[in-house]
């Protein structure tokens, strides 16, 4: 029988009720060697637990190839976190997100075209049963109780942003395969949806993540909802994720939450080929080699601001202990101010008597609130946790404005950075900042909350001469296919290859590149391109060219979240050069479509495509045109502005979207309707058709990222070279950079224009920039390369990118931290 107990008052271990804080704090992010400081610095933050995700393919390196050695060692980081006193969330997945490469999904699993991720599918079972063979054992020896400090697993992750056809078919799957764990198994809701988490799966507890807008006044209200939704089940609300700001936190447990676990207050760093692609907002968006959202730790360990309201936050729910633990959502507290606040504070009946109000001031002045009639100062910025009627030993405190951070015979201590309101029998008294007054026969004490400064980085050195290796990286040939294969079909689950083929372009004008991704080098004729579509078709402009079509094609991440937008932003979508035709015709496309329906008559009208005149804005138009295609050919739709459907014969709609508004039309095809929302103030939509001749014969060679790692490891012969070191579009440069020795981890800055950096240090890839004109970047500093403590060489593949000024590297900068 598990220690760990969930019920609607909360959680209990060992039968005591506890509020949990819990951090991220991830192993794969950071070098093995800092995993006790970082756990440590958790723990003095006042945080008591640690949520853990275990990414299924940092584990399994190639179908059947499992690695649980060096950073790799979970179980080792497990036992830390259990020595350190830390409990421990585990989250194996199987699909994780975490921006991490395919959310943890293995890249191999999207080559069987029977295997549906996130499905109830034998298929897919089959796999994930072979990695929780591999991870579970590890989980269940260590959960509290059984010589460990696990108190929950998280199956799956936020599963109701997916289109799952049937969950709860497959999260009884899981919890099946979940044998020896007997901690509380949850699942997290991304967007509310608790069922869409958990399928209502018995034995399966439903958690929420909640990123509200830290200003929103509404923050209360959502969250009492959930609150509500699960103490009528008998649970705790358990929120897995959220912002890491306090003042957003306070109001959260004031809420009624008994698990708050902002995501990420420990940040790290993505090394290597890990993370993902295409993330928020407009699609096409990278992960930078830092992984830091700005919480209390950064990415080289540096405490912020936050990280001394951790340490205010945790000293609160110390001194109040079970009393808050088991406190139930009381009736609000009236609450009027002179600065924006929440528009329903939350209020909390603590167990063995007493209320506790959030009060949260979100300007940036101090103000006054009156609470139950007093009048009280709130700090800007805060949230004060205020004690209304609270039991003391000889008396009770009818109010206090600011948080009581410890009691005792000897009296009261709270914190603030305002004085503090004190009523303990009818009289308010006002306590200065750092002052000791007797109120109402009680000693009271107002300290001044601590301020953590944080570090900053120190330039330590600028390196103007490198080493320039005079051979290059070798590659794995990978035979020739008559149309490029994907990445993963060559065994490349990371890292990068070539396709090169020969192609008559005589009195060729574009080519169309269809599905490539990721990060793709096109050559022809001496003239590179790069290209970031992320799957999106492309026209490439070919007039006057000749010679070999070659393109260098590297996987930058598969997409961690399903984006149907893009086609390599698809959960499970592989990686490689797509297909490459050559355009033999190009045909208006835009006339003579029938209207169907929306009060159209027989015969069926004949407009352009988007002409219909309707007074019924937004209603569903369908327009069809006969064709006669003897060949694949493209249909290419200009000025889509909203979703449209396009429907080939008879077939299946198929969902064309702005930023890809393409469809390809099989040989055959006898016809062809599209369905568009009306518009009178003109769709605008035109469509072209053009005639398709694939470029076939294609030789290739792969790279991947143990291949790379080993080269840049070895010593080779090299020359010396001072910088600025130009490079031509699509030209490598291996450079071997010496370092000063040094005690401290450093960051690299890589000055110069229209370059890709990829750096290695102590037998690992650390990770990789772009300097100059980029897609969009998200996470940390999106300009540093990390070298850890210790970490000594630094070796630096350099490539020129094609783009708006020259590619140089000017200066390498080297910083402590």
């Amino acid at each position: 029988m598990s220690s760990v107990s969930l019920d609607a008052r909360g959680i209990q271990i060992d039968g005591q009720p506890q509020v949990v804080l819990c951090a991220s704090l991830f192993y794969f992010r950071l070098p093995r060697e800092q995993w006790r400081a970082r756990l440590e610095q958790v723990r003095a933050s006042g945080y008591t637990c640690v949520d853990v995700y275990l990414p299924w393919n940092f584990h399994e390196l190639a179908p059947g190839r499992w690695s649980f050695e060096g950073r790799r060692d979970v179980a080792a980081f497990l036992d830390l976190a259990h020595e350190v006193g830390l409990y421990v969330i585990a989250r194996p997945g199987p699909y994780i997100c975490s921006e991490w490469d395919g959310g943890a999904l293995p890249a191999w699993l999207g080559l069987d075209p029977s295997l549906r991720v996130r499905q109830n599918e034998p298929a897919f079972l089959t796999q994930v049963a072979a990695w929780f063979d591999q991870v579970l054992p590890l989980l269940a020896a260590r959960q509290y109780g059984a010589g460990g400090s696990i108190i929950m697993v998280q199956l799956e992750n936020e599963l109701d942003f997916f289109d799952c056809e049937d969950r709860t078919g497959y999260i009884t799957a899981l919890r099946e395969l979940a044998s020896g764990i007997d901690v509380p198994l949850i699942a997290c809701a991304g967007q509310g949806d608790l069922f869409g988490a958990t399928g209502n799966v018995d034995g399966v507890v439903p958690a929420c993540n909640f990123y509200p807008n830290d200003d929103s006044p509404f923050i209360e209200a959502e969250v009492r909802r959930y609150a509500a939704l699960l103490a009528d089940r008998g649970l705790p609300l358990l929120i897995t994720e959220t912002n890491r700001r306090h003042r957003t936190l306070r109001r959260m447990l004031a809420s009624g939450a008994s698990l708050i676990a902002p995501y990420l207050q420990s940040s790290g760093w993505n090394f290597g080929y890990t993370p993902s692609s295409g993330n928020w907002g407009q699609p096409g968006n990278f992960m930078s080699h830092g992984y830091d959202f700005h919480g209390y730790v950064s990415s080289t360990g540096a405490e912020r601001p936050e990280y001394g309201e951790a340490q205010m936050f945790a000293r609160v729910i110390s001194a109040l202990g079970s009393r808050l633990a088991l406190a139930t959502l009381g009736d609000p507290v009236e609450v009027a101010a002179d600065f924006p606040t929440s528009a329903s504070p939350s209020a909390l009946d603590l167990a063995g008597g007493g209320r506790l109000v959030a009060v949260p001031n979100l300007g940036d002045e101090d103000g006054r609130a009156l609470v139950n009639g007093v009048s009280v100062a709130v700090a800007a910025d805060s949230c004060p946790l205020m004690l209304i009627d609270f039991p003391l030993p000889e008396t009770t405190l009818t109010l206090a404005s600011a948080d009581l951070v410890s009691w005792s015979d000897e009296g009261l201590v709270f914190s603030s950075k305002v004085p503090v309101t004190v009523v303990i029998g009818n009289t308010p008294v006002e306590v200065a900042v750092g002052a000791t007054l007797v109120v109402g026969g009680v000693r009271v004490t107002v300290e001044s909350p601590v301020d953590v400064v944080p570090a900053e980085e120190s330039l330590s050195g600028v390196v103007s001469t490198v080493s320039r290796r005079t051979a290059t990286a070798p590659a794995k040939p990978a035979g020739t296919h008559e149309l490029p294969p994907t990445l993963e079909s060559l065994g490349t689950y990371r890292g990068r290859g070539t396709y090169t083929a020969t192609a008559d372009l005589t009195d060729v004008d574009e080519l169309l590149l269809v599905g490539a991704s990721d990060i793709v080098d096109l050559s022809i004729g001496g003239r590179v391109q790069t290209l970031a579509g992320f799957g999106a078709t492309q026209r490439i402009d070919v007039r006057g060219l000749t010679g070999d079509i070659h393109a260098t094609v590297e996987i930058w991440g598969h997409a961690n979240f399903d984006d149907v937008r893009l086609p390599s932003l698809q959960l499970g979508a592989l990686r490689g050069l797509g297909s490459v035709w050559t355009i033999v015709e190009t045909q208006d496309f835009s006339a003579l479509w029938t209207v169907e329906g929306h009060w159209a008559g027989e015969p069926a009208p004949l407009r352009s495509l988007t002409g219909w005149s309707s007074t019924r804005v937004g209603t569903p138009i369908t327009y069809t045109r006969r064709v006669d295609l003897s060949q694949l050919t493209a249909l290419h739709l200009e000025g889509v502005r909203a979703p449209v459907g396009v429907t080939i014969d008879d077939g299946e709609p198929i969902t064309v979207h702005t930023e890809n508004p393409w469809v390809l039309l099989p040989a055959g095809t006898k016809q062809v309707s599209i369905t568009v929302p009306h518009d009178p103030s003109g769709g605008g939509l035109r469509a072209e058709l053009l005639t398709l001749n694939p470029v076939t014969d294609w030789t290739c060679a792969v790279q991947d990222d143990e291949l790379l790692t080993a080269f840049a490891g070895h010593a080779e012969p090299a020359v010396d070279v001072t910088l600025p070191l130009t490079l031509a579009p699509g030209e490598e440069a291996w450079l071997d950079v010496e370092l000063p020795a040094s005690e401290s981890e450093r960051l690299v800055r890589v000055d110069g224009a229209q370059l890709r950096v990829t750096g290695w240090s102590s037998g690992e890839c650390i990770g990789r920039v772009w300097v100059g004109d980029r897609p969009a970047f998200s996470g940390g500093d999106p300009d540093v390369l990390w070298i850890p403590a210790g970490w000594s060489e630094l070796t630096l593949l350099v490539r020129g990118v094609e783009g708006p000024a020259d590619a140089e590297l000017r200066t390498i900068s080297l910083y402590n931290v």
